[in-house]
């Protein structure tokens, strides 16, 4: 479990070529939002595909804590009898949401406007990330947040007896902080409306649509304007999740540096704002074949083909790409460091505030591993080495983050040297099967 127990270092060495099928978890944003819709629905609501990993864990637990009856049936199978919009009760005890930015973020905004009190707390990584981005037009609703200094966790969050409905322009780009406000907006009444400079992933109103809420989205002059009617009562539904495009880069970029790799990775999510990396991949000449497109669950997936690609080059990726590829420039930037020439990837500043500073956390350890890096506050850019240029042979720091833990260990696997990382343990909040779906494709993982 993040950030709770011994480091566990693991090493990943130099490859054969990878091969076979590659069914990663069930998506990690839906998972979350399945379980906190599911509470707030009147009645049972089933999921199928739920991404069993501790961060998903840890909002199950919380929807409980609220008064939710939340049941697993077998792997990936789950209900929630829920409680309805504002039938939250008061938890008994402190919220902990472990590593999940996601989770804290969004069960503070379905409480936010119910009368009520409740105090958050996470992981060492969870407790540095700033969450005055959500309280802030939280206290547009009426609630009131007292948290440490810097708006940081552990934090109370005292909810609106008499919340009213808000009108929120996002700062910045965020899907968790457009989440958290239309959250809020189910238990005011009146009309509450976000609106977005640029679009990010859209699960949250893909979701309320099926669960039965009133909401619309149009394109004004101001960006995406979404407008959502409060105190509806949802409707519980049967939820199939997708398998998680962030958590399918991992196999996917092996397989695209791992000389002679050929692997399938099944029904991956293909959500328009979930899907930069793969552009960007195919932009670079990575082969992947989008086999079977196909709707499951309101989402389109589709079928990975994807093989070694060693002619992949350099690109400047567009920094209005960064809100549909957030989580996947750690990534990218080890496929970058196998393309020739040059990687720029512009606008990812958000990067400095996720579970670390992913930009610092990937530039020290591709740095260590011999490539050539250069970085500001909303820029990285990485000098590709060109497939098997990498020489490897380093220990990354990890920062309690798992995506960087496992960007590493795959870039361990093409390398020419072994590369290590100081603590493997946070890859099981989102990739609880990463080790083993990395090792029966072939990939060489030691503890």
């Amino acid at each position: 479990m993040s950030g709770h127990g011994d480091a566990q270092p693991m090493t990943a060495r130099k490859s054969g070529p990878l091969s076979g099928t590659a069914a990663v978890p069930g998506d990690k944003s839906i998972s979350h939002r399945a379980l906190i819709f599911g509470a707030m629905a009147v009645g049972e609501t089933k999921i199928t595909g739920l991404l069993e990993g501790q961060d998903v864990l840890d909002t199950a637990k919380a929807m409980r804590a609220f008064g939710a009856e939340v049941t697993q049936h077998g792997s990936g199978a789950w209900s929630v009898h829920g409680v309805g919009v504002g039938g939250f009760r008061e938890p008994a005890d402190v919220i902990d949401c472990g590593n999940s930015g996601t989770g804290v973020r969004l069960i503070m905004g379905c409480m936010a406007t119910t009368d009520m009190t409740a105090t958050f707390t996470g992981d060492a990584s969870l407790r540095k990330r700033p969450m005055g981005r959500v309280t802030d037009p939280l206290a547009l609703f009426g609630a009131r947040a007292y948290g440490r200094q810097g708006g940081r966790l552990p934090m109370t969050i005292v909810g609106a007896a008499n919340p009213v409905p808000v009108r929120y322009a996002l700062p910045v780009a965020s899907a968790q902080v457009k989440s958290a406000v239309l959250l809020a907006g189910l238990n005011a009444p009146g009309e509450t409306v976000v609106i977005e400079r640029e679009p990010t992933r859209d699960h949250s109103e893909r979701m309320l649509l099926g669960f039965g809420a009133e909401l619309h989205v149009e394109k004004g002059a101001e960006g995406h304007i979404i407008t959502l009617k409060g105190q509806p009562e949802l409707r519980p539904q049967t939820v199939a999740v997708p398998r998680d495009p962030s958590s399918a880069a991992f196999p996917v970029c092996a397989a695209l540096i791992v000389e002679g790799s050929d692997i399938l990775v099944p029904g991956v999510s293909q959500n328009l704002t979930r899907n930069g990396l793969y552009i960007t991949l195919v932009e670079m000449g990575a082969e992947i074949e989008f086999q079977n497109p196909r709707e499951e669950g309101g989402e389109p997936v589709a079928d990975l083909r994807v093989r070694f690609s060693g002619n992949m080059k350099g690109i400047e990726v567009p920094p209005e790409r960064a809100p549909s590829m957030i989580d996947e420039y750690p990534i990218l930037s080890v496929v970058a460091a196998f393309a020739g020439g040059k990687t720029v990837m512009r606008g990812v500043k958000e990067l400095r505030v996720k579970e670390s500073d992913r930009i610092d956390a990937m530039a020290r350890g591709l740095e260590a591993c011999g490539v050539t890096i250069e970085e500001d506050e909303d820029t990285l850019i990485v000098q590709g080495m060109g497939a098997g240029g990498v020489p490897g042979g380093a220990t990354a720091a990890t920062h309690l983050d798992h995506r960087i833990a496992m960007s590493f260990l795959v870039c361990g696997m093409a390398a020419q040297k072994p590369v290590s990382v100081d603590d493997a343990s946070p890859i099981v909040t989102s990739f609880p099967i990463f080790e083993g779906l990395m090792t029966g494709l072939g990939a060489t993982l030691t503890r």
